[in-house]
This record gives structure tokens, C-alpha cells and sequence, in this order.
């Protein structure tokens, strides 16, 4: 499936996952992003595998592409206004490997740092 507007697909029973959801929607003034939880139903449409899903937040965009883990974070940054600079850091070498192992790293950890809620 290809969205209508660049979705963000999230753990919705992962806290850190919703933290981080949460500032993407207040950084997104212009709204141009669309959330969901990997839990929804719907997500099935977007065909992407379940372990996939819940190994990593991902980024689909309207043309196809699709962004996982810490590969979604320049991609999302060049979307939200004043966040743009930052994607720039993203072609340093080494910083997107390096992003890569951080991501792996909290997210193999994820349900232990931060407590989760029910998804909303």
C-alpha cells in the first residue's frame, strides 16, 4: 500500500516508541505526517512483516519508499520545520552507522527503559 501522506509506523505499547511519536507530532506544525500503531489492523495493508514491525518504527512515504529504524530519522527530520539542519548530520560519515547501533541498542531494550502504556 501507498499512503496518502508519509506514515509513521510505531510500537503503540512501546513507551519509548510513543514518546518519540509524540515529539514527531509536535515538531510536524504542518501536519504533513499520519501515525499508526503496528498493533492497528490496517497496518497489514502496508505489507510489511510483523517482526519487521515490531523490531523497528518505519518511515513509508507516498512513493513507495520505506525507511526503518534509525534510516528513518533523516528522512523524517528533512519533513518537520526546524528539524531540517539536523538530517544534515546524517551524511557525516559514520553518523548513520553509528545511529544504526543506538537504535539497535535501545530498542533491543526498549520495554525495559521506559515503562509502556496501552496503545492509543
Amino acid at each position: 500500500m501507498r499512503p496518502e501522506h508519509p506514515t509513521v509506523i510505531y510500537d503503540g505499547e512501546c513507551g519509548i516508541c510513543r514518546r518519540a511519536v509524540g515529539w514527531l507530532q509536535r515538531w510536524d506544525r504542518e501536519r504533513n505526517l499520519r501515525y499508526i500503531a503496528f498493533q492497528d489492523g490496517r497496518v497489514a495493508a502496508f505489507g510489511i512483516a510483523l517482526p519487521a514491525l515490531a523490531a523497528a518504527l518505519h518511515l513509508v512515504l507516498p512513493d513507495g519508499r520505506v525507511y526503518a529504524g534509525a534510516d528513518a530519522a533523516a528522512p523524517l527530520l528533512r519533513m518537520l520545520p526546524g528539524k531540517r539542519w539536523v538530517a544534515g548530520l546524517f551524511r557525516v560519515p559514520g553518523v548513520p552507522a553509528l545511529a544504526r547501533r543506538i537504535y539497535a541498542w535501545i530498542a533491543a531494550r526498549r520495554h525495559c527503559l521506559v515503562r509502556g502504556t496501552a496503545p492509543r
